[in-house]
C-alpha cells in the first residue's frame, strides 16, 4: 500500500514538473513573439514580407484626450425648426416609400 502511495505522488511530481516546463516554454513563446528581432528575421522564416514600410523612427504622440473641445458657434435648434426638420424628413421618406413601390415590378 505504501508502495502505490509513492508512486501515485511521484507520477503527479512528474506531470506537476512537465506541466510547469510547459507553461515556462510557452510563455518565453509568447514573449518572444512580440520581439521587435523576429520583424528583422528573413520573409521565409517568419519575418515581415518584402514591401513593409519601416517603423517610424520616433513614436507618435498621443492625442490630447483631456483637452475640452472649444464652445460651439451655432446654437441649438429652436422648437419650431425642430418639428420642421422632422416634417421634412418624415416627407422625404414617404416620397422615397412611394417612388420604391412605384418601381416594383408587378
Amino acid at each position: 500500500m505504501l508502495r502505490l502511495r509513492n508512486s501515485a505522488s511521484m507520477i503527479r511530481r512528474k506531470w506537476r514538473s512537465l506541466a510547469q516546463v510547459a507553461l515556462v516554454c510557452a510563455g518565453s513563446l509568447l514573449s518572444a513573439s512580440c520581439s521587435t528581432v523576429l520583424s528583422e528575421m528573413p520573409a521565409q522564416m517568419g519575418g515581415l514580407p518584402a514591401g513593409t514600410p519601416q517603423r517610424p523612427d520616433v513614436a507618435p504622440v498621443y492625442p490630447a484626450v483631456h483637452d475640452m473641445p472649444p464652445p460651439r458657434s451655432a446654437a441649438v435648434l429652436t422648437e419650431e425648426e425642430r418639428k420642421k426638420v422632422e416634417a421634412e424628413l418624415a416627407a422625404m421618406r414617404a416620397e422615397q416609400a412611394r417612388r420604391a413601390n412605384a418601381k416594383l415590378p408587378e
